[in-house]
């Protein structure tokens, strides 16, 4: 395994943006190069140690989506190697954790589609039989698989705030009904293949959230990354049963110890600076993501 990146460093390419895992540089005017570092971020805060082969990890498996999902709704990728536009001494830092794209005009919707009942969904059901402004029957329970999988999005916020839960009808005032309904049909469709192709492997995908942009002639094009463990809820079918929380191939471990961690003696406030991860967290951590992959993959 290549070194942890926790920061990507290119002097050949201007730098966009940092996001919590992705550093994205501009390659001309058209393309974007996207490179999946090995930050980790936990309750909106980005750790200080890496989680050693995370962005490469992440990048495979939204490729390996991407590939089976192409034929529902076009992607952002070009089909370009990513070592082809960055400087012979940066090749290192880019090579298999990066994926050069279009550049899109984003969409301010996070598509997020559950088939399971989980997380703040499972909060908010149990205050007023909802999710998101959509009604749902009496007697489910915490991890409870839905009747058909729901549409529910989030209004993507500003770098280090929260996304914000809205209703459909909300996403068909900011973006046009007509755009809203193709964005909310396209992600339950891709879902509902993305899930039936999990299931298969032994693995459940209880929930996901995915991006899209508009291309320079107005097509609807699928962006950024897609069904890994940091944009969906990953359960391992064998341990799943209705009413309790099975283990997650994503960072719940992380967030777990993050619960029970202290600075200076007191309980971590979850605001940045974030604690130091202990080793055994980061290789526990590293150990979950390498799973979900493997069982996915083969």
């Amino acid at each position: 395994m290549s070194a942890a990146l926790h920061t990507s460093q290119l002097h050949s390419l201007p730098l966009l943006a940092r996001g919590k895992v992705r550093d994205n540089y501009a390659v001309g005017s058209d393309r974007i190069l996207m490179v999946a570092s090995d930050r980790i971020s936990a309750f909106d805060v980005v750790m200080g140690e890496p989680i050693p082969g995370k962005g490469a990890l992440l990048t495979q498996m939204a490729l390996w989506w991407f590939e089976q999902l192409k034929d529902i709704v076009p992607n952002h990728l070009t089909g370009d190697a990513p070592e082809s536009v960055v400087a012979p001494d940066e090749v290192a830092q880019v090579q298999g954790r990066s994926m050069l794209v279009q550049r899109l005009k984003p969409i301010p919707v996070e598509a997020v589609v559950r088939g399971y009942l989980a997380g703040s969904g499972w909060k908010e059901y149990q205050q007023g039989q909802a999710v998101c402004g959509v009604p749902l029957p009496a007697g489910l329970k915490n991890a409870g698989k839905l009747p058909q999988p729901i549409y529910t999005p989030a209004a993507k916020a500003e770098a280090g705030e929260h996304d914000e839960n809205i209703t459909f009808e909300r996403t068909a005032e900011m973006i046009g009904p007509e755009l809203a309904a193709r964005i909310r049909d396209i992600s339950i469709h891709l879902y509902q293949r993305a899930a039936a192709i999990a299931l298969q492997k032994g693995l459940i995908i209880a929930d996901t959230k995915f991006e899209f942009g508009l291309s320079p002639d107005g097509t609807l094009v699928l962006m950024d990354e897609v069904l890994t463990p940091d944009s969906s809820r990953y359960w391992p079918l064998d341990a799943w049963h209705e009413g309790a929380n099975p283990p997650s191939f994503d960072k719940q471990f992380l967030r777990d110890w993050l619960e029970s961690a202290q600075v200076d003696g007191k309980p971590w406030g979850k605001k940045a600076p974030a604690p130091e991860l202990p080793a055994q967290v980061i290789e526990q951590t590293a150990a979950k993501y390498r799973e979900a992959l493997q069982r996915l993959m083969g």
